[in-house]
């Protein structure tokens, strides 16, 4: 049995899509089981379904790591503390970044020797059912390059244990692909990674979702901007797709004979289905959701707390980080 602890109140958008998504796990998994923690009054509806924690305030998203600590009543403090106290696998928030982070790293604490715990995401790529991971995607916004030879062994474990790959190859965004290329940070990293066993070198950003990589490793703040300039661009190619095909009834005519391929296009470019972002380098599993997901996305963040911690990833991560 997977338990998994859940924020349920954090989120841009309420209780409403984490009830709606924590009730349709549910009923999609027989072998998890769920803590909720958030008003009971607005968690009614999942009384008989979940042990309910109860809390009286939600931090606010420009939560600071001070006041994140002393509001032990948030929703988000008592879900990182619950992780503990219920001995749970996984817990997973969409309330604010910083107190989430913050509260994973001072509560459940790091894993013996990483120096910075990161955010790793999958990403869909142009190869049909390839996805490929990156680090670090936003718990920092800056980083040393001995963090980023780290991530990159970290993103490694990851992988091998996500994805079932032996020898996962490992690059490190930059500029170009030369080795002389980049900025101080990216040219000191090389240097550290250069003798690892699966690390192939630069990739540029249009690159990344060509397939060909397994992990790619970024610094906190690059990895970020990556994130959502891709996902907007997604959404963007999404929105822009429907509307040519239903401007005309020409178009409409087209789109019958090309619905199979653009809806398995759509499902691809879609990054709610992924879900969250998981905080590797901490001694439990933490999922950080979309500040406004909603039910599809939530759905996607539980699914990646359930598969992490079914495939046991922070036990391999601290496995190779011995190695």
């Amino acid at each position: 049995m997977v338990k998994i602890v859940v924020d349920m109140m954090g989120g841009d958008n309420g209780a409403k899509p984490t009830i709606a998504a924590v009730s349709k796990f549910i009923k999609d998994h027989d072998d998890v089981s769920i803590i909720a923690v958030g008003d009971e009054k607005v968690l009614e509806p999942l009384k008989d379904k979940v042990k309910i924690i109860p809390s009286t305030t939600v931090a606010p998203m420009e939560c600071s790591v001070m006041q994140a600590m002393r509001d032990k009543e948030s929703s988000v403090y008592k879900a990182v503390n619950a992780c503990l106290s219920e001995d749970a696998d996984a817990v997973l928030s969409a309330g604010s970044t910083g107190a989430f982070l913050s509260l994973c790293t001072l509560i459940i604490k790091k894993i013996d020797g990483v120096d910075r715990p990161a955010l790793i995401t999958q990403f869909p790529t142009k190869v049909k059912g390839k996805y490929c991971v990156l680090l670090d995607v936003g718990a920092s916004s800056e980083n040393s390059p001995s963090e980023l030879a780290q991530f990159a062994k970290i993103g490694e474990a990851y992988y091998q244990a996500f994805y079932e790959k032996k020898d996962p190859n490992v690059y490190l965004i930059c500029n170009g692909t030369e080795e002389g290329k980049g900025n101080t940070l990216s040219k000191e990293t090389y240097a550290l990674l250069k003798n690892e066993k699966n690390f192939k070198g630069y990739m540029e950003a249009r690159d990344v979702l060509s397939g060909s990589a397994d992990v790619v490793v970024f610094d906190g703040f690059t990895g970020n901007v990556f994130l959502k300039g891709s996902e907007g661009m997604a959404k963007m190619m999404g929105g822009l797709m429907k509307e040519a095909f239903t401007s005309s009834f020409r178009s409409k005519l087209g789109y019958l004979f090309a619905r199979k391929g653009m809806k398995g296009m759509l499902e691809t470019m879609n990054y709610k289905r992924v879900g969250g972002a998981l905080l590797v380098g901490v001694n439990k599993v933490a999922v950080k959701a979309h500040g406004n997901a909603d039910e599809e996305s939530f759905y996607g963040s539980l699914n990646v707390a359930y598969t992490s911690a079914k495939k046991q990833t922070v036990k391999k991560i601290k496995e190779n980080l011995k190695l």
